[in-house]
């Protein structure tokens, strides 16, 4: 008997969970559109109908990870008061992909690679984590707590700053200790600027 017909958009998305979850699991040099298709009980020819190649399967991946944990920081920064949301949300984005490296490693090294990348998905999660520091600066600035330029430009800046804490590649390599008191006293140092 035939199963019945899916809409694309909800084989796109079973596509996507099959595919991160493989990638989770083998990383990204044993992963391949074969192995997605055989999981789900269809031909690759029907995954590359979606996806026309495995670097825009991964992309996809990436893109869809960042966009759902940027979409936890916007509802942490609209609970949070203006004086604590921006060191809330570099806390959070830190210990998000420190929980990355320790739980899904083989996802972090793929969106580690998208990060330094020009493909689409690290694009969006400059964008986003630019976007995230220009509200969190207005939020400041309307609140009378900050004292300083709202354009994003200068938030990339602010975003630049917290590399130490957030870059991937300084994530790796640094204990968790260290990443936790070097985010306190950055958090503090970028807090005065922005009050001063």
């Amino acid at each position: 008997m035939r199963k019945p017909r899916q809409k694309a958009e909800d084989t796109r998305e079973d596509i996507l969970t099959a595919a991160e979850n493989l990638l989770r699991e083998n990383g990204a040099a044993r992963f391949s559109i074969a192995n997605v298709a055989t999981s789900l009980g269809m031909s690759p020819a029907n995954v590359f109908k979606h996806f026309s190649s495995k670097p825009v399967l991964i992309d996809a991946i990436c893109n869809r990870h960042v966009m759902q944990m940027i979409a936890r920081f916007e509802c942490s920064r609209a609970k949070a008061p203006p004086s604590q949301g921006l060191g809330l949300a570099v806390r959070q984005l830190m210990d998000v992909h420190l929980a990355d490296i320790r739980e899904n490693r083989h996802l972090f090294e793929m969106l580690m690679q998208m990060s330094l990348s020009d493909l689409p998905s690290g694009r969006l999660y400059k964008q986003r984590i630019d976007d995230l520091f220009t509200g969190l600066i207005n939020d400041g600035v309307q609140a009378g707590i900050y004292h300083c330029r709202t354009d994003q430009i200068f938030a990339h800046i602010v975003g630049l700053a917290f590399a130490a804490i957030l870059h991937p590649i300084l994530l790796m390599y640094a204990e968790e200790d260290e990443l936790v008191a070097r985010c306190d006293g950055l958090v503090e140092l970028i807090e005065t600027a922005l009050r001063g």
